[in-house]
């Protein structure tokens, strides 16, 4: 896993230091989508208060922060097979600590959706870049361990921002919860400018024009096993995303917990996402990416008919739902990293616009899954559930499809330098 064409050489604890920090901003580049969207969430009910908006206006802050993740995604994967990872990245990262701070002084509830895009369209660059990075430096496998190690962050941070936000709520309101995602978009540009290396040498860049960024998508989206495996991820987004739209409703307003214990209950959740995607770690050790998958993704599917059967009858109540909610977003963290590796694995000479493009697929499709569940909200656990059920089912059917085997487009083959580099040590 320590297979890096961008760690400088050194002794073993330069070496082990250079590593860590790499670790460290590619977590936290990680959690920008989480912590953006998981550390606001119980300040839903104050937040319609105060912005004289419906819950239901608070509520699209979520899929227009997607949509926006979406569109950005298209754009910056190009730009950084072109300009390398660095230089896109820190221009939307300042465009992200800009549109925070614009959450945190808006007065309304369309200011509140204008600055959430404008905060998707900055932190869209490092969802694609930190993908693209891991592809740089590692293969299949290695790379599919090094995203179930960042599983941990994108486990951890549902874990910790909702109950910071709920804290927060109590100290500063709202408007803080936003400053506080201030802070950290500039602490991770500051790690990006003294830690992140480039892993996108000179050499290896791609200068393409507009036309042919578009020609390159049009390629990967009529490759089947690329459209299987992207589908599959917007499928697994989509059982994310409703369930994170209506946990707040979920648990809230349907069960009577607190804003402050639903960090608590949201954060049980995380933590079996975490624990989930360490055990993928350790199959992937005797397994591939694709035979994990292969009962992965049934097992969702099976855990998600038996969430609809409980819902729909009433059987065990809260307890019986939240249990099976409970391994439902566990398996998530078996999913996720291996169908992200797969259709990442064979572009090479194009990771960061395949990454773009399984990024625009994933939030759309998950922004769709959240406007689903807002849109036939009827006061019960029912749209969640029939949302979940049916992205669990429908990523199923999207793995079968990528599985079979299609001739990889040519200008997104390894070239020989992509060969090159993947054999060092």
């Amino acid at each position: 896993m320590e297979r890096t064409v961008a760690v400088p050489a050194g002794t073993a604890g330069e070496r082990a230091v250079q590593i860590l920090k790499l670790v460290v901003v590619l977590a936290a580049l990680t959690a920008f989508n989480t912590m953006s969207i998981d550390m606001y969430l119980p300040a839903f009910p104050a937040m319609s208060r105060d912005l004289h908006a419906s819950p239901g206006t608070v509520q699209l802050s979520i899929p227009a922060f997607l949509f926006g993740s979406a569109a950005s995604q298209v754009f910056y994967g190009p730009l950084a097979d072109r300009f390398g990872r660095k230089r896109p990245l820190f221009v939307g990262l300042w465009l992200y600590v800009i549109a925070s701070a614009g959450c945190a002084l808006v007065h309304s509830g369309t200011g509140l959706l204008l600055w959430r895009v404008l905060m998707a369209l900055g932190g869209g660059a490092s969802i694609v870049i930190s993908r693209a990075i891991v592809r740089d430096l590692y293969d299949t496998t290695d790379a599919a361990r090094m995203l179930s190690l960042l599983m941990l962050v994108i486990g951890v941070s549902p874990i910790l921002a909702p109950i910071a936000g709920g804290q927060l709520l109590l100290i500063t309101g709202w408007r803080g919860i936003f400053a506080v995602l201030t802070v950290f978009g500039l602490l991770s540009l500051y790690w990006t400018l003294a830690w992140l290396p480039e892993s996108l040498p000179e050499e290896r860049r791609v200068p393409r024009r507009f036309r042919e960024m578009m020609a390159i998508y049009g390629e990967l989206l009529r490759t089947r096993s690329f459209l299987g495996y992207a589908l599959a991820l917007g499928a697994v987004a989509g059982l994310f995303f409703a369930y994170i739209a209506a946990a707040p409703q979920f648990f809230i307003e349907l069960h009577g917990i607190s804003p402050q214990a639903f960090g608590i209950y949201f954060g049980i959740n995380a933590a079996g996402l975490i624990g989930a995607a360490q055990l993928n770690r350790r199959l992937l050790r005797h397994h591939s990416a694709r035979a994990i998958l292969a009962a992965a993704f049934p097992l969702a599917s099976l855990t998600a008919l038996l969430l609809t059967l409980a819902t729909v009858t009433g059987f065990g109540g809260f307890a019986v739902q939240a249990l099976l909610i409970f391994c439902f977003v566990s398996i998530g963290g078996i999913l996720f990293p291996n169908v992200m590796a797969l259709g990442l694995d064979p572009y090479a000479s194009a990771a960061g616009s395949a990454s773009a493009l399984l990024g625009m697929v994933q939030y759309s499709l998950g922004a769709l899954a959240g406007v689903f569940v807002g849109i036939f909200h009827n006061g019960s656990a029912l749209p969640m559930v029939l949302t979940m059920t049916g992205c669990a089912l429908a990523g199923s059917l999207a793995f079968l499809y990528a599985t079979r085997e299609a001739e990889l487009p040519a200008s997104c083959r390894k070239m020989p330098m992509d060969a090159d580099m993947d054999s060092m040590e």
